[in-house]
């Protein structure tokens, strides 16, 4: 990876310390996670060609997601907000942290190790929890089987994580953003096995020891466990060696004080996510699924732009917010605000126009029908105005906890979810049962929103200006730029293609409709000289040539 030496007395800097740029790291970065997001969304699809989607997917997709609930109400918001700049900081230290590493590791490890004992254990308990089986569209029985199966991975997700902090904190960013793509490509593998194993999972009665259920369950979590593994190079490379450390530094009662915090915000979170899960089980077979998939669509722009623009400004936000340099934190916070509006207002106008004919074009043949792939796409168009509050709120959420306030993101987040749970009721109540998911969705992306202007007046009441005259002039140029983007594919599809009736059909508007949109939006921005733009023409100029 370039690096640049950095002036000592920039933030973040050393005498003479060689670290990231910030275009090189998010740069390489994004391509990575562009893999990895693509193989992600792959398997995806290859499991609704194989499965279809249906009570077996909704199933798998409930219990997959229960280790990642588990694991962020243990440490996974800690990890992913806290430990970094802790970490930062502890550099300063006569060992260079190392001590102080290996206690938060071994504290890090312990608790997840008891947690994930205590969560298989309970495994029936949470499929209860975010399953309503009372209408005969969900089957907890089978939810529970494959999250015996699943749960596991709370510990080697934590592994990750944490090995993940401590290369991040190192400026090290190319073995995590990579690690995702083997495990996507294990579970393909896994997704295979799956379809050359003899039989069917039996429904009534759920049998644990199904092969089907096996290959699946063993093989989707062996990808997680490899994903891990994939990150011990790199730590030996630069020179860090884990030694069980239970000593006590004072310094982890600041951890203690910020992860409690943080755990609130994860368990208010998952209220959110419990009724969610409960409203999409009880409204129609195969919500879940395409909630899943929806919203993994939803991120994957986020996922490679805002991800990598994140991972690699966190470190640097967290030293300027170490020294009080309030300027440069400010400016790091408009930056990428900026950033993320000028890419992901045009992406949102893409998939608003393209919603239906992306969900047919991509699920809808083999075990899946074209109905329910349609319902898909239709729900991706109705939120995906969401992307850029989303991927704000996000960023906002990084510079409280740079500055150590995990209190104010909790406190946000118990608006949001206020907001959010009355909403869900209210869909299942007046909304068809098979469109509740497309409302379930906008939902969503309306509490994005309130959590986006929420967030940016709490920082401007703790930071002063935060050049929001700027930011909201180049939300206000995206969002134009979009608009006419989208019409225009809009009145393309309008005038000389068919509907979304079938595969065929969707590919066709989607390869139309999805460059003129994406052209138009972008030309505008260029022939508008907005100049946020100019840093990701340039990287593209970049790849190109050496193409």
């Amino acid at each position: 990876m370039e690096t640049r030496t950095v002036r000592r007395d920039e933030p973040g800097a050393a005498d003479g310390e060689q670290v990231p740029s910030l275009a090189k790291a998010s740069g390489s970065m994004a391509v990575a996670t562009l893999v990895s997001r693509v193989t992600g969304f792959g398997w995806k699809v290859l499991m609704a060609w194989l499965v279809g989607i249906n009570v077996y997917n909704d199933s798998f997709t409930i219990a997959n997601t229960l280790p990642n609930i588990i694991f962020e109400a243990l440490l996974g918001g800690v990890l992913a907000s806290v430990v970094v700049p802790l970490l930062v900081r502890s550099q300063d230290d006569p060992d260079g942290g190392a001590a102080y590493t290996n206690r938060l590791l071994t504290v890090g490890m312990t608790g997840l190790a008891v947690g994930t004992l205590i969560a298989v254990a309970a495994a029936p308990l949470l499929t209860s929890l975010y399953v309503d089986d009372s209408t005969g569209r969900a089957n907890g029985d089978l939810v529970t089987a494959f999250a015996y199966l699943l749960l596991p991975e709370i510990l080697f997700y934590g592994l990750f994580a944490l090995l993940s902090a401590i290369l991040q904190a190192r400026h090290v960013f190319g073995p995590t953003a990579w690690a995702p793509v083997v495990n996507n490509l294990v579970i393909v593998a896994t997704l295979v096995a799956y379809a050359v194993t003899p039989g069917e999972i039996s429904l009534n009665p759920v049998r644990m020891g199904d092969p089907k259920i096996l290959v699946l369950g063993i093989g989707t979590t062996l990808g997680i466990v490899v994903q891990s593994a994939m990150l011990l190079p790199a730590l030996r490379r630069i020179g860090f060696r884990f030694r069980w450390n239970f000593g006590f530094d004072s310094r982890l009662r600041e951890f203690g004080g910020l992860a409690l915090w943080i755990l609130g915000y994860v368990l208010v979170s998952q209220v959110g996510m419990v009724i969610t899960q409960r409203v999409l089980t009880a409204a129609a077979a195969g919500g879940a699924s395409i909630y899943a998939n929806a919203w993994l669509l939803f991120q994957l722009p986020y996922g490679v732009i805002g991800v990598s623009l994140l991972t690699a400004i966190l470190p640097r936000m967290s030293k300027a917010a170490a020294n009080n340099d309030i300027d440069k934190l400010v400016d790091d916070l408009s930056t990428g605000s900026r950033l993320s509006a000028v890419m992901l207002v045009p992406i949102s106008a893409v998939l608003t126009v393209t919603g239906s004919a992306i969900g047919v074009a991509l699920f809808g043949t083999g075990a899946t029908d074209v109905a329910q792939a349609e319902r898909l796409g239709d729900a991706l168009a109705f939120s995906a105005f969401g992307l850029l509050p989303y991927a704000l709120v996000m960023l906002q959420l990084r510079v409280f906890y740079a500055m150590k306030d995990a209190r104010t993101p909790t406190l946000i987040m118990v608006v949001m979810t206020v907001v959010k749970i009355p909403l869900m009721y209210m869909c299942a109540a007046v909304v068809r049962p098979d469109q509740v998911v497309i409302a379930v969705l906008l939902v969503n992306s309306l509490t994005f929103v309130v959590g986006a202007v929420l967030g940016q007046m709490w920082l401007w009441v703790r930071l002063g200006n935060l050049h929001s005259k700027k930011v909201v002039r180049v939300i206000a140029v995206s969002v134009l730029a979009g608009v006419v983007g989208a019409l225009a594919a809009w009145g393309i599809g309008r005038v000389a293609l068919p509907d979304v009736r079938s595969l065929v059909t969707a590919w066709v508007n989607l390869v139309v409709q999805g460059p003129v949109a994406c052209v138009i939006a972008f030309g505008v921005l260029v022939a508008l000289k907005v100049p946020e733009l100019k840093p990701a023409t340039s990287r593209i100029t970049r790849l190109v040539r050496r193409g």
